[in-house]
């Protein structure tokens, strides 16, 4: 069969630097049974294919209309069905990853000036899940019908010997009863890793964090601190963290978001949802932790949009985040720009906020 793949994020995103897993692996098991496998960039010419695969990861990317239903034509991933996406059959699922599939558009990249860091994920990483499932159930997660996490594959499953690095996409893996066995697996391959989602600090304890930050870690260390609620607790954990490992932490911000009541919202919210994030930023910041601002998507309802959107562009910049206060970032935009008007208005409406955290700096603590 004449086989294509279409990673939807890849066409439907302006800057797309991490592989889609699932289409590794249907290409992956399609070679192996002798198929011709080739990766679309775009959807012009799907008709000349017998079987066509869409995947993507997020919602909003767009799809031509009419192409999912036409026969050949087979679509998953948690970008069209969210939560309930429906798992790879299981020969797929636990299939070696093709990690040649973007061979084609990698070199492409690479001979137009693109710099080879900016696509290590494609060339230097083997890409996989060491668990699945997650304990919280979080109403805004893909994993909100779980309530356990299990192991779910071993690492010599997607481990490519010649690649630099390790990528793990697990969502908790520190909630899984093995974890202790996957971390010691994992350091056995001689190899760097990270797990790139972000772990769990509510459920550190000292094992664990003797276990991680003695491993053989690639890059930053990544958590989270989605809700304000979690702040005691958050910082316990934060000493306990200081005990092993004086290196600087980035912890994911979820906002935009009401925690109590999904869906509902009204200006009372914004404006708490505004507070309760600068004073998350500011926990981290004098814990010297990076704060990584993501927005559910109801935040494009707030008449705080731009603040969010602000807010975002100020901290995922660590080189603008420990040196500027958030008040000399917006002026550093410009008198007249709409980091300056945004501000301005916040200021104006909620003026306490303003005076509580639009002048803490990072040097002030740190």
């Amino acid at each position: 069969m004449n086989i294509g793949i279409i990673d939807a994020d890849l066409i439907g995103k302006k800057k797309h630097r991490f592989p889609n897993l699932a289409c590794m692996k249907i290409s992956a098991f399609h070679k192996k049974k002798g198929d011709t496998v080739k990766l679309l960039l775009s959807y012009d010419e799907i008709e000349n294919y017998d079987k066509v695969f869409i995947s993507k990861v997020f919602t909003d990317t767009s799809v031509p209309e009419g192409v999912l239903s036409l026969s050949w034509v087979e679509y998953g991933g948690t970008g069209f069905f969210y939560d309930k996406a429906p798992p790879l059959p299981y020969e797929i699922e636990h299939s070696m990853p093709d990690y040649h599939l973007y061979d084609e558009w990698v070199a492409n990249l690479l001979e137009n000036g693109t710099k080879p860091i900016e696509l290590q994920y494609y060339t230097d990483a083997s890409i996989g899940y060491t668990t699945r499932g997650c304990i919280r159930g979080c109403s805004f997660c893909v994993n909100q019908n779980y309530r356990q996490c299990f192991k779910h594959s071993p690492v010599s499953e997607f481990l490519d010997e010649t690649r630099k690095i390790i990528i793990l996409l697990d969502d908790n893996v520190l909630a899984c009863p093995q974890w202790e066995e996957i971390f010691a697996e994992l350091n056995a391959t001689g190899k760097r890793f990270q797990y790139r989602q972000g772990m769990d600090e509510r459920l550190l304890t000292d094992k664990k964090c003797e276990v991680i930050f003695n491993s053989r870690w690639y890059g930053e260390y990544t958590f989270a601190f989605d809700n304000i609620k979690d702040r005691r607790i958050i910082e316990r954990k934060l000493q306990l963290i200081r005990k092993y490992t004086d290196k600087i932490p980035k912890f994911y911000l979820f906002c935009g978001y009401n925690h109590d009541e999904p869906d509902t919202y009204n200006d009372d919210f914004w404006a708490k949802d505004i507070e309760d994030l600068f004073e998350r930023i500011k926990i981290l910041m004098s814990n010297k932790c990076l704060p990584y601002v993501m927005r559910y998507k109801d935040y494009e309802m707030s008449p705080y949009r731009g603040v969010y959107v602000t807010l975002a562009r100020w901290c995922n910049q660590p080189s603008f985040f420990k040196k500027k206060s958030f008040r000399e970032f917006c002026l550093a935009n410009g008198e007249k720009s709409a980091a300056v008007r945004y501000m301005t208005d916040l200021e104006q409406k909620c003026p306490d906020i303003a005076r509580k955290y639009f002048d803490m700096k990072w040097g002030d603590f740190n």
